[in-house]
């Protein structure tokens, strides 16, 4: 296996891309990345590429879908992180699958680490550490009895269909705060 990364993709270039050819720009480096891929698994069949992933993920290697998904806020706001390694993170995910047993394998495990390290010359960091405010909103204030908590509008919808959430520190059950505009 060949331990060198994928080559940089100019940072000035995608800083001036628009949505659209930051789009097209990722599906050449997914392209890229499977490339590198069927150098070690020639029958890995190539993934359909989305751009359709909410929150605070900024990529899922989608095997019932048949493809890879990302998130267009999370790649909008890190644009190098993503060509150097999400793309990467995730088709290690897609070729770990197709191989012999990848359904049984752990996302993160062993091979996993094995093609991070050894085809895409990477460190296997499974999460990311992007500020993740602009992807996944909370408009929903809460308190307990010592600090306000943001709920996203999914967690909201289960506090008012009667689920009840608890503060981590103070342990009081947390109420619902609406904002008001003075």
């Amino acid at each position: 296996m060949r331990i060198k990364p994928l080559p940089p993709w100019p940072a000035a270039e995608l800083a001036v891309m628009t949505e659209t050819e930051l789009h097209s720009a990722a599906r050449v480096r997914v392209e890229q990345a499977w490339q590198r891929c069927c150098e070690v698994c020639p029958t890995l069949p190539a993934p359909n590429v989305m751009f359709n992933l909410r929150g605070a993920s900024a990529g899922q290697a989608h095997l019932g879908r048949g493809g890879l998904r990302f998130n267009p806020v999370l790649l909008r706001e890190n644009r190098t992180a993503f060509f150097e390694e999400i793309i990467p993170h995730e088709m290690a995910h897609w070729l770990v699958f197709h191989l012999d047993n990848g359904p049984r394998l752990k996302p993160h495990g062993r091979e996993w680490k094995t093609v991070m390290r050894d085809l895409f010359g990477l460190a296997p960091n499974v999460t990311h550490q992007f500020d993740i405010q602009q992807a996944q909103p909370a408009p929903h204030r809460y308190q307990c009895d010592c600090q306000f908590h943001r709920f996203t509008s999914r967690r909201h919808a289960l506090v008012v269909n009667g689920r009840r959430y608890r503060c981590r520190h103070c342990a009081k059950t947390l109420v619902y705060r609406p904002e008001t505009n003075l």
